[in-house]
């Protein structure tokens, strides 16, 4: 053992320097000498001169380190102290490598499969309770039985339940695949990119679910996706990573910019007079929690499609094979990451499903062509600072209906709330609305509506950033932020896009505008104008969709007044 203690230079830290093997290292190391020796190496005094400690020093790690003397024989600790640390350092075998193998990786997607268990009173009731299959075998028996559901359960082997059901899922590949429909699934999707979520709710329109919302929820830099996970090349991820920094810095900055409009000025952040002026406990924290509001719902346009948030889904065992299908046919390695982890998950609750939860070539290939157009389309599409959301508007009124302005009329007429009842015309009629250029941020909720289907090819068109809800004394700096930040991240997309890379759309943000449409009936239109015009409705559904009625009204002007239009006041 040398006389002279190492300084701390000479054992330089490793980038793993907090990992269990360095420290381990350092513990035996430390056990080889003195007490006095321990503290002076491990816990030098700021005027020791012998450079930074080698760990830090809570009570309990001082009390380990001390706690490690006398413990083996001295040349054993030191010995193994200095091979540990030597192999740390990259000797005898590049030891940071290879222990940076070791290190966690980083956070995955994560899939949780919830069963649902009966109530108490459910059972107190005596009521029977069964696995997802067996509900669906049992509900499959009364398409061939008309017994009821007493006399269909009364032939289920409590003992072997499987075999009942093995009788019926065989149907499921003569044809029957609705059987699968009667398998109910309910699915926590934790930790996927914000552009993932969107794509399966596209997929998954009949669902039930909720999504983090970035209405409500302050994000960071800390829920950005990793980019290995997302696909992101690696020539490309030094980049990636820095205008991911500059979108979050750049939401950080609008946030305290608009936080601040609506602290100077309630009126700006429609705070009601009465409440302002209320000193109330409950008051006080409705007008904070309206403030934040306000400035969420204009800041969150610099945020990344990148950044991470959580699904939870209910749907049919069917639906979820569909969607994994889809999932695995994808080209982004995000989405074959998350049909992976569904499938594992499917497997708890309906495991003869997942056979068919696999890569289709169809499929496949179909995507692929859809983003060949989308890749044509960009290299004709110019691509504007903002885009102007434009609406359309084309309606197919019933061909037995000569004046379908009155009859949309009287098909209103016992319309007393968005819930409540519309006329058969109305229902009759097939619509086709949508915008040239739509945030994403607003696309990721109404690409959620589950009727009829929507359109959206993913060429960016613009950038919105909510420059239209600034004072006019609040300067440039959105601007800046939307030309630096939100302009710079469409030009890399669509540059990305037009050269092939489906990555591409990790660039983008959620004020990246793109074409949107929907295609559904005049009832489901007007019923989706009343809740996006509706108390707490984002400001900007509200302007798309009055934008879409302005239309309606122009065709059929007798319906004005019995639409039950609202003027999206804040809750």
């Amino acid at each position: 053992m040398p006389a002279d203690l190492p300084d701390a230079p000479t054992f330089a830290r490793p980038p793993c320097l907090s990992c269990h093997f360095y420290r381990q290292g350092a513990f035996l190391f430390a056990a080889a000498l003195t007490p006095a020796a321990t503290q002076a190496w491990l816990f030098p005094s700021p005027n020791s001169g012998r450079g930074v400690p080698v760990v830090t020093d809570p009570p309990r790690l001082r009390a380990k380190h001390l706690s490690l003397v006398g413990q083996a024989p001295l040349s054993q600790n030191w010995e193994r102290g200095k091979a540990t640390l030597a192999w740390l350092r990259g000797g005898e075998g590049g030891g940071e490598q290879e222990c940076a193998a070791r290190a966690p990786k980083p956070a995955l997607v994560n899939v949780s499969q919830v069963a649902i268990r009966p109530t108490e009173a459910s059972d107190a009731a005596g009521r029977p309770a069964l696995t997802p299959e067996l509900l669906a075998a049992t509900g499959a028996r009364y398409s061939r039985s008309n017994d009821g559901l007493g006399a269909i359960l009364a032939k289920v082997d409590p003992a072997n339940p499987d075999a009942s059901v093995e009788a019926i899922f065989r149907f499921v590949d003569y044809g029957h695949a609705s059987i699968g429909d009667l398998v109910p699934v309910a699915l926590f999707l934790d930790g996927v990119s914000l552009f993932l979520a969107y794509y399966v709710w596209t997929l998954c329109p009949a669902a039930g679910g909720q999504e983090s919302s970035t209405r409500y929820i302050r994000l960071t830099e800390k829920g950005l996706a990793d980019p290995e996970i997302l696909g992101i090349p690696a020539d490309l991820r030094d980049e990636w990573r820095a205008r991911m920094e500059r979108s979050f810095a750049a939401y950080q900055d609008a946030l305290g910019l608009w936080e601040n409009i609506a602290a100077r000025d309630p009126d700006a952040a429609r705070i009601p007079r009465a409440l302002q002026q209320d000193t109330s406990p409950k008051a006080v924290r409705q007008v904070a929690r309206m403030r934040r509001n306000f400035g969420f719902d204009r800041a969150r346009y610099f945020l990344p499609v990148a950044a991470k948030t959580n699904v939870m889904l209910l749907q049919s065992a069917r639906a979820w094979v569909t969607l994994c299908q889809h999932l695995l046919s994808h080209p982004l390695a995000e989405a074959r990451l998350l049909g992976d982890k569904i499938t594992t998950e499917l497997r708890l609750a309906a495991p003869r499903m997942l056979k068919h939860a696999a890569r289709k070539e169809g499929i496949a290939a179909g995507i692929a062509d859809e983003f060949e157009a989308a890749r044509r389309e960009a290299l004709q599409t110019p691509l504007d600072a903002e885009a102007a959301p434009t609406p359309y508007l084309d309606v197919l009124a019933p061909r037995n209906v000569p004046a379908p302005g009155a009859a949309f009329a009287n098909d209103l007429r016992r319309h007393d709330n968005r819930y409540g009842h519309v006329g058969p015309d109305l229902r009759r009629t097939a619509v086709r609305f949508g915008w040239d250029a739509v945030a994403f941020a607003e696309i990721r909720d109404l690409n959620r509506h589950r009727t009829g289907t929507r359109f959206c090819p993913l060429v960016p068109v613009g950038f919105y950033a909510a420059q239209d809800q600034l004072p006019p004394e609040a300067g440039g700096r959105i601007a800046d932020l939307a030309a630096n930040v939100g302009g710079a991240a469409n030009a890399r997309a669509r540059a990305l896009l037009e050269n092939g890379d489906p990555a591409y759309v990790y660039f983008t943000l959620l004020g990246t505008q793109f074409p949107f449409e929907r295609v559904t009936t005049a009832d489901k239109f007007l019923y989706e104008a009343e809740l996006r015009t509706g108390t707490g409705a984002h400001y900007r559904y509200a302007r798309h969709y009055r934008d879409a009625l302005a239309l309606w009204y122009d065709r059929f002007p007798e319906t004005r007044g019995r639409v039950l239009e609202g003027s999206a006041e804040p809750e």
